[in-house]
């Protein structure tokens, strides 16, 4: 089996989902995702490019491939070149699953579990001020289901910011949003790395009495992880933190310095499904819990679903509700369902997803601002947290 062509697509539902099909000569074909949030015409720029290398190779020598992408980089891998490499390493294992007839997590140790349970985010994109928090997550677990949420109470908020007032207001806001839903939903808190180290501390300490069940990237990923490592001794909540991290090189130092108590990375960034499940089992070492990053499209998503089924330190998954309508308009077989708050394994072989490459043009690529926030007015530096 050699590789015959890598296609890259585009399709738009929030943000830009970058998708990449790996075609081969026995008519076999994988999909990845290389899904970004930024940058992403950089990232499909380095898919093509790699793909380059991959042509003429058999596919189903996913270990070397990585590899051998990894270290002709010379230089330190960014986000950018992880990210592609994600991307073509989710549909390498896409290619081998299909051309064993069977699903991605038999071939990565089998499965540890045949549910995976989820928390919901996403819920709380819509609000601006506290008031809506409350009505939204009321609906979420009356209307939705939910038993576990996960929203940022410092949206808006000027980065660093870490006044006492500062932290007054949000805090009402986790208050609020904790009566509301009672004490028997799980609630996460994600900070979006807004803190500096004492104002992260103080946050903790303010909020531990309503049970958050973790306090998620309190500061800016630039920031030393002897700080984040202060942050976590100083605090009995469990601290997380991954997204943005690539590679278990870079996990490797916060797992050393206790940094961390668990742990989100992407699959779309930190080295595809070879390194998530690399990380993933370096985390059971030091009993760092492992929750991946699944803000994304269908194939990234499906990705996280195999190398969960297989982490016994897997805790629990990321779902976003307003993106399944969208999976169903690319999709050509429906997504694993959402049961009683848990994803079905998927059971078709490879990844088990396959893209109507005719629909993804219904959404074409738009370039997304960052420097809004996921068009989320900021503060300006120096301002207050207004609702």
């Amino acid at each position: 089996m050699k590789v015959t062509a890598v296609k890259t697509y585009f399709y738009r539902p929030t943000w830009n989902w970058l998708l990449v099909k790996v075609e081969t000569d026995e008519g076999i074909y994988g999909w990845g995702e290389g899904t970004t949030q930024a940058h992403e015409k950089d990232v499909e720029a380095c898919i093509l490019n790699l793909g380059d290398y991959l042509i003429g190779k058999d596919p189903r020598d996913i270990e070397l491939h990585w590899s051998t992408m990894f270290r002709n980089a010379y230089w330190r891998p960014s986000f950018v070149i992880t990210s592609a490499m994600s991307a073509l390493d989710m549909a390498m294992w896409d290619i081998l699953g299909k051309s064993l007839n069977v699903p991605v997590y038999k071939l990565l140790g089998g499965a540890v579990r045949d549910r995976i349970p989820v928390y919901h985010n996403g819920w709380w994109f819509p609000a601006k001020s506290t008031d809506d928090y409350i009505w939204l997550a009321e609906r979420e677990v009356k209307e939705r289901g939910a038993k576990a949420l996960k929203w940022d109470p410092f949206w808006g908020c000027d980065v660093f910011t870490s006044t006492e007032d500062d932290i007054r207001k949000v805090l009402d806001n986790v208050v609020r949003v904790r009566k509301a839903v009672g004490d028997d939903v799980q609630l996460m808190i994600d900070c979006h790395s807004r803190l500096t180290t004492k104002g992260a501390i103080r946050f903790a300490n303010a909020v531990r009495e309503y049970n958050p069940a973790w306090f998620e990237e309190p500061l800016p990923t630039d920031a030393a992880v002897e700080d984040l490592a202060a942050v976590n001794a100083a605090t009995d909540l469990v601290i997380l933190t991954g997204e943005r991290l690539v590679t278990r090189w870079v996990f490797r130092d916060y797992f050393e310095k206790r940094a961390c108590d668990a742990i989100n990375p992407d699959p779309c960034h930190a080295g595809g499904i070879s390194e998530m499940k690399k990380i993933g089992e370096m985390a059971h070492a030091y009993y760092v819990g492992f929750s991946p990053h699944s803000a994304g499209g269908p194939v990234m998503v499906a990705s996280n679903l195999h190398v969960e089924a297989c982490a016994p330190n897997f805790t629990i998954h990321e779902f976003f509700a307003i993106d399944p309508p969208f999976y169903k308009e690319i999709l050509k077989e429906p997504f694993p369902a959402l049961v009683d708050e848990c994803i079905q394994l998927p059971t078709r072989p490879g990844l088990g997803v396959d893209i109507d490459e005719k629909a993804l043009s219904a959404r074409p690529y738009r370039y997304h601002d960052m420097s809004s926030f996921w068009d989320t007015p900021q503060v300006p530096a120096g301002g207050t947290f207004g609702e």
